[in-house]
């Protein structure tokens, strides 16, 4: 059955940025307010939906999938744009399951989202820009901004 989870999680992942539109982006995150919400120590894990939210999500996509659920501690319900990058904490459109390890897993892609935020809040990559780049290819954005240093001012 791993095999079979394995090969329907790009399709998973691919079906949801589909409908990732305007209504996966937190209205209160702009260009503008990035000091006050992005930028701002802790703001993520404020913002964060509890697990009594996300686990419900996780197994209806789960079920939606047919998905064997002893699978379920192999994925983890992905923010397709983070909430450190503006990402809507609740809105299914931004939510979809992906694999936890691995080249194409969750924690591989929480580095590049790191990366991008702390190069969105040092003024270096516009907000709509590292939005996009996660949500078309996170892959590319990891290459593309490997050898790229974050120059963020202390306090931000």
């Amino acid at each position: 059955m791993r095999t079979e989870a394995l090969l329907w999680a790009p399709f998973l992942f691919l079906a949801a940025a589909a409908h990732a539109d305007q209504s996966a982006l937190n209205p209160v995150v702009r260009q503008e307010t990035i000091d006050k919400t992005i930028c701002m120590a802790g703001y993520a894990k404020g913002v964060r939906p509890p697990t009594s939210y996300t686990n419900g999500v996780k197994q209806m996509y789960f079920q939606r999938a047919r998905l064997n659920p002893t699978l379920e501690q192999t994925y983890e319900l992905d923010h397709i744009i983070p909430l450190t990058l503006g990402g809507h904490p609740r809105n299914v459109d931004n939510l979809a399951l992906r694999i936890r390890e691995g080249e194409n897993g969750v924690k591989r892609k929480e580095s590049v989202a790191m990366k991008l935020q702390c190069l969105v809040c040092s003024g270096q990559v516009p907000l709509a820009t590292a939005q996009r780049e996660i949500l078309e290819d996170w892959q590319a954005a990891s290459q593309r901004y490997a050898g790229v240093k974050c120059h963020r001012p202390k306090g931000r």
